[in-house]
């Protein structure tokens, strides 16, 4: 019991501590090679040839 209540509060402090930083800026990242961004998405998107 004491073992669930521990893992339950590390798991919810990690939890907030994720959420606190969610206010930092925006970084720039690459896609990989023979992809680009789709910001609809807001995922790497293979290219394709048509």
């Amino acid at each position: 019991m004491i073992r669930t209540l521990i893992c339950a509060l590390a798991l919810s402090c990690s939890a907030s501590v994720a959420l606190a930083c969610s206010g930092h800026s925006k970084q720039t990242q690459s896609c990989a090679p023979g992809s680009v961004w789709d910001a609809e998405t807001q995922t790497c998107a293979k290219i394709t040839n048509s």
